[in-house]
């Protein structure tokens, strides 16, 4: 049991440090955003975060 445990912790710290790399060796560098308005990609297919997506249907409902 405590061996799973420190094998859980061990593999979320290695994570952890990887995924974080890129801001550790490049100076200023920060994390990227991970939300759905700040990708260029999804913003040209059209596609929105719900929030958006809510503030657009409630615009269009108040037309009618």
């Amino acid at each position: 049991m405590v061996e799973t445990l420190l094998l859980s912790v061990l593999i979320i710290a290695i994570a952890m440090v990887l995924l974080s790399v890129r801001v550790f060796l490049k100076k200023g560098a920060s994390f990227r955003s991970q939300h759905i308005h700040d990708s260029k990609y999804l913003r040209k297919k059209g596609i929105h975060c719900v929030i958006d997506q809510d503030r657009e249907a409630r615009a269009a409902n108040k037309a009618y």
